[in-house]
């Protein structure tokens, strides 16, 4: 199935881009609440001939808030994904439609819920579906130079990931959450290319996401990267100050994630 939708867009890609590819403007893919992104996002970023003209600029999720966590906390056969979980994990923008349905308490329910999986994605209420189009263009969910600005990590929000992962594990939907990881020092670049290859070769289809700012040993620029699944890219970014801290912060949104594994790993590739 993953492998039919996949080669499927893609041709449809394809035939598109031949019709359009000499018109400049935004193009957007609507899909059911069926349908999984990764196969989708996978084409954009590993199809040569569509990304020769086109680039994946972000993924937009609209949530029903008024019945919502009936999809989200629906149960699951044993290692069949919910979509609309998938869905949420693969968001860099969510947009919660008909809160004029809810009260205040009820809308913290989904709110909460959709942060506990998606500690990245950015999140706007919208009333009778007004939403500004900035908010869902010119994303920038897949550019390394913007992932400075989207990866925002502190201590408590690590602490919460924590607790909510450990929280999750013991159901199968809910066991998709967001870890994130701060941490001090100078890492080695070898070693921690060859880690986060490691983590995409053991997580396989349950890594959906992560992005992260790096801080190397024997440089004084950053080095930010961002992963789909098996896919992976990196450059280095901004130059770090004379006085300021060495911190490296990672985001990781997946299935079954072991924080403390991942935390071990981060700080094996410390100098």
């Amino acid at each position: 199935m993953h492998f039919t939708l996949r080669l499927s867009f893609g041709l449809y890609l394809d035939i598109a881009l031949f019709f359009l590819s000499k018109l400049d403007y935004p193009w957007l893919f609507p899909f059911t609440g069926l349908a999984k992104p990764a196969p989708v996002i996978e084409t954009f970023c590993t199809d040569e001939l569509v990304s020769k003209y086109v680039k994946l600029d972000g993924v937009v999720t609209l949530v029903d808030c008024k019945h919502s966590m009936q999809r989200l906390n629906e149960v699951k056969p044993r290692f069949v994904v919910n979509e609309a979980v998938e869905q949420v994990a693969y968001a860099d923008r969510i947009i919660l439609s008909k809160i004029d349905l809810v009260t205040e308490v009820e809308l913290e329910t989904p709110r909460k819920k959709i942060t506990d999986i998606n500690g990245m994605a950015h999140i706007k209420e919208a009333k009778f579906g007004a939403v500004d189009l900035d908010f869902v263009l010119g994303v920038g969910g897949y550019d390394l130079d913007r992932v400075e600005s989207e990866v925002h990590v502190d201590g408590n929000q690590q602490h919460k990931a924590g607790h909510d992962h450990h929280k999750h594990d013991h159901s199968y939907d809910s066991a998709v959450s967001s870890v994130s990881i701060v941490c001090e020092g100078a890492l080695d670049l070898e070693e921690v290319d060859d880690w986060l290859y490691r983590v995409i070769e053991e997580k396989g289809e349950d890594l959906y996401r992560m992005k992260g700012i790096l801080s190397l040993n024997d440089s004084d620029e950053r080095y930010v990267f961002q992963g789909v699944q098996s896919t992976l890219d990196g450059c280095p970014g901004k130059t770090c100050g004379p006085d300021e801290k060495r911190v490296n912060k990672l985001v990781f949104i997946g299935r079954n994630l072991d924080e403390t594994a991942l935390k071990k790993g981060l700080k094996g590739c410390l100098v």
